[in-house]
């Protein structure tokens, strides 16, 4: 598993969104490739990101992924 987080500059999340994003995969016993990665502003426009952070697994958007049923959001 690859996840990538991608934040603006100045945003205040990062140290909360690693450690649950630390958290889930110890929960879970998943092993993944984590990448932060910060854009300025107009990066970030130019990717299309809708917002910071913006989270990927292997390669799709967390907003965009339906939560199965059962899951906890």
């Amino acid at each position: 598993m690859r996840i990538e987080a991608i934040l603006s500059q100045g945003c205040a999340s990062r140290e909360s969104l690693e450690a649950n994003i630390r958290e889930a995969l110890s929960r879970e016993g998943v092993e993944a490739k984590v990448n932060f990665r910060v854009v300025g502003e107009k990066e970030a426009r130019a990717m299309g990101l809708p917002g910071s952070p913006s989270v990927f697994v292997d390669g799709e958007d967390l907003e965009g992924l339906r939560l199965m049923e059962g899951t906890v959001s």
